[in-house]
């Protein structure tokens, strides 16, 4: 009985939020009705259809900036639509020698209210959940480039998720590698139909999003 009454109660207080921000992300039983009519818009495992992918999902372990484990899986999804284009980036890089290392990609509408309430408000770093995140969309991903022979990550800016204005896409660099692996990034994403997003190097929004809508299904959910 105790453990259905805490489950009742963080199912309360996850739906009292999202009245609070005035949004209703769509669930699992609504995002399956609307594949029969719009099969495209499936969210698809990224590395089932691009298995060279190198994955390293931080927010499934406690090295992120929340200090905190918010998946229980370490998976990456996207829409279908994203992932084929990023499987035409990864095509691009791998003739460089290079390869993709996801962090992050589509993200339940909860970790976002998580994330904006950590952050007391600020939203330079995370996304408003008045709007919703692009990630929620299924539509945004976290990544960065590794050497294709030793899987090494390409020496960048910064450290992932680091919310310092270095991180930003058109901050200064003084060393001509660093610079040369961000450009190498920018360029062939969006070449292949992203932008990244102008606080963080890493985080690239495909130019889609908006024919997309705001999740909140836990990867428990997805097939």
């Amino acid at each position: 009985m105790k453990i259905c009454l805490i489950a009742f109660s963080l199912l309360a207080a996850t739906a009292q939020a999202q009245h609070q921000y005035g949004l209703s992300p769509m669930k699992i039983k609504e995002y399956r009705s609307s594949l029969a009519a719009h099969p495209e818009n499936e969210l698809v495992e990224l590395q089932k259809v691009i298995p060279s992918l190198v994955l390293d999902i931080r927010y499934a372990t406690r090295h992120n900036f929340t200090g905190s484990k918010i998946y229980n899986l370490a998976k990456a999804y996207a829409r279908k639509p994203v992932a084929e284009a990023l499987a035409r980036a990864q095509s691009d890089f791998n003739s460089l020698g290079y390869g993709i290392k996801i962090y992050d990609a589509y993200r339940p509408y909860s970790a976002t209210i998580k994330f904006f309430e950590i952050m007391k408000g600020d939203t330079t770093y995370v996304a408003s959940p008045y709007k919703g995140s692009k990630h929620n969309r299924g539509c945004a991903l976290d990544l960065t480039l590794v050497d294709l022979k030793t899987k090494q990550e390409l020496a960048m800016p910064t450290e992932y998720d680091s919310p310092v204005k270095q991180s930003w896409p058109d901050s200064p660099v003084s060393d001509p590698e660093i610079k040369k692996n961000r450009s190498t990034l920018i360029s062939i994403m969006t070449k292949n139909g992203f932008r990244v997003y102008e606080t963080e190097w890493w985080h690239f929004d495909f130019i889609g999003w908006k024919n997309f809508e705001v999740m909140n299904i836990d990867f428990e959910e997805l097939p």
